[in-house]
């Protein structure tokens, strides 16, 4: 599914977000900075965004590694990253988020922009994030949730359900039901505290939740 999408998913991103995926990230690197000389790590890195995010952040002093487990999503950011002049910090690879091939206490940031929920086994994917991040160091997971307040929810639940399916499948023309699957994913994923309590069962302290763009989306933190 995510192979057959990776030409056109960025298109898509900006699109559907009407840009503000930018921002969101760029919130992400704000609120979660790398401050030290230790290598950042992004799961499920798609086509590099955030991963690219956090090198302009550390302004090419830090490594970054993005993993992925799609091949064809790799390969657009792969393009992205050379025409960054980013080829000496950046690395991405190809991996499990199940397995993630670095060593124990790793990474200064572990971060996932969107994929979570993409993972077949949350728990198991949050214990590998932590388990490579190192002892003080931060996980943020960014993912979308259903606003709290009604009005936005009911706008947000329509153009979720009814709109970007919509565009999405007519722009990017897949077997899978890429876009039909993203708000259902969505919808049963855990969001707001059952979410952070699964970041707390997997070992990180002082997690935070911050709703973001009315609650559409929310950054998950926590320190190992």
């Amino acid at each position: 599914m995510f192979g057959e999408i990776a030409g056109r998913y960025d298109l898509l991103n900006r699109l559907l977000s009407l840009g503000i995926d930018r921002r969101w990230r760029r919130d992400t690197v704000r609120r979660i900075p790398p401050l030290g000389e230790g290598p950042v790590l992004d799961v499920c890195t798609g086509t590099a965004d955030l991963a690219l995010a956090y090198w302009k952040a550390g302004r090419g002093r830090i490594r970054v590694v993005g993993a992925d487990f799609c091949w064809e999503m790799l390969a657009v950011g792969r393009a992205k990253v050379r025409r960054a002049g980013a080829e000496a910090s950046v690395m991405l690879v190809e991996a499990d988020a199940q397995r993630l091939p670095f060593s124990d206490d790793t990474f200064q940031v572990v971060s996932v922009a969107f994929g979570l929920r993409n993972i077949e086994d949350t728990d198991r994917g949050l214990g590998e994030m932590v388990r490579v991040c190192r002892p003080r160091g931060a996980v943020a997971v960014l993912e979308f949730t259903l606003p709290e307040k009604p009005l936005a929810r009911l706008v947000f639940g329509w153009y979720f359900r009814r709109v970007l399916p919509r565009i999405g499948q007519a722009l990017a023309r897949n077997r899978h039901g890429a876009y039909h699957y993203l708000p259902s994913s969505v919808r049963e994923f855990p969001q707001g505290e059952a979410l952070a309590q699964r970041l707390r069962a997997a070992g990180l302290a002082e997690v935070r939740c911050d709703r973001l763009t009315l609650g559409i989306v929310t950054l998950y933190s926590g320190i190992k």
